[in-house]
């Protein structure tokens, strides 16, 4: 499978997960540790469960949102890496964007690195 082919797969999958609100599936799709780099402050992640504990508490602002797309650039790939430049689109538009880097653990692939940057 290309890069392409991968990354829309695994974010296909994702955005399900966050549509459907479900933080234990979503947590399941980062890696352990991992990075989570936002502005002004870095969150090493040591547990499926901060993930889960993470994305639990942030459902709220989402309120309303009941469909979402992706717009995926690969970056860059190695057999053991693809970095995807991903643009979330819902409510009327644009509206985040990340660098993910995805790894390959035992076959499965898992956000390993979540950097937000401009629209």
């Amino acid at each position: 499978m290309s890069a392409t082919e991968t990354t829309q797969k695994f974010f296909d999958a994702y955005a399900q997960a966050l549509l459907d609100r479900d933080a234990a599936a979503i947590a399941q799709l980062y890696a352990v540790p991992a990075l989570i780099l936002f502005p002004g402050q870095s969150v090493a992640v040591s547990s499926v469960e901060q993930t889960e504990q993470f994305f639990n508490s942030s459902f709220e602002q989402y309120h309303g949102i009941s469909e979402a797309s992706s717009d995926i650039t690969v970056v860059a790939e190695a057999e053991h890496s693809i970095w995807a430049d991903v643009t979330w689109t819902y409510g009327g538009g644009p509206a985040e964007r990340f660098i993910y880097q995805l790894v390959n653990a035992d076959g499965v692939w898992k956000i390993a690195v979540l950097t937000p940057i401009s629209l």
